[in-house]
């Protein structure tokens, strides 16, 4: 089948990168970009699931993913929302995320949340 694509949307460099390392080493291929306006066209080589930070500047996430829900290309892409705001988890999955986490994070629960997401 191959190896699984994560795409990581997220402005904290910090983040990305932690994130992009354990998943790395955990066998994923992935592609990530720190700029919430390139989402759109970055997922279109159709990643197997897409990490979306809530709050990147000037844009919201959950705009992203009513956007990437509501187009029958992308709407079956797991989404998994990520945000430092625990009040909003709601408005997340009402936007269409298949799964909310909040910042900080353990690594081994992003893990298993990217495993069930994925299987």
């Amino acid at each position: 089948m191959g190896t699984k694509k994560i795409f990581i949307a997220d402005d904290d460099e910090g983040i990305v990168d932690a994130v992009r390392m354990i998943l790395e080493v955990v066998g994923y291929d992935v592609n990530y970009t720190y700029d919430g306006g390139a989402v759109i066209e970055a997922v279109k080589n159709k990643p197997d699931l897409i990490l979306l930070d809530i709050w990147m500047s000037g844009y919201d996430g959950r705009d992203i993913c009513k956007q990437l829900k509501s187009d029958p290309e992308f709407k079956d892409i797991p989404i998994l929302m990520i945000s430092a705001s625990r009040d909003i988890r709601q408005s997340a999955l009402d936007a269409g995320a298949n799964d909310f986490m909040e910042k900080p994070f353990e690594m081994d629960s992003l893990l298993n949340k990217v495993d069930h997401l994925l299987n």
